[in-house]
């Protein structure tokens, strides 16, 4: 199920690579993990992945992350809410996260 979007929605999708532990642990298994943007479909995930990074995607599972509410000197403030997608690749595909870090 390919969804048409444009250029510009593509890189509106997918914000940035999410490089941590996890994210690291999980692309033993083919999986990569990307901040999206809220309001972004599976579906928009996917076809964003497939077209910027040439790629097959098989399954794109997502996250809504709910943003804390921290004390910063003695005021209450909240931090942003995010999205994360776990975008799992077909055998054979990977993908270089590393390329254009200096």
């Amino acid at each position: 199920m390919n969804v048409n979007i444009s250029d510009e929605r593509i890189f509106e999708v997918l914000r940035s690579p999410l490089v941590s532990e996890k994210s690291t642990l999980a692309s033993q298994y083919n999986y990569y993990v990307f901040k999206v943007a809220k309001d972004s479909s599976k579906a928009e995930i996917k076809t964003a992945v497939e077209k910027i990074f040439n790629v097959k995607v098989v399954s794109v599972n997502t996250l809504n992350l709910k943003g804390k509410i921290k004390r910063f000197k003695g005021q209450l403030g909240k931090r942003v809410g995010t999205k994360k997608a776990f975008v799992k690749l077909a055998e054979g595909n990977s993908i270089d996260l590393t390329l254009g870090i200096k």
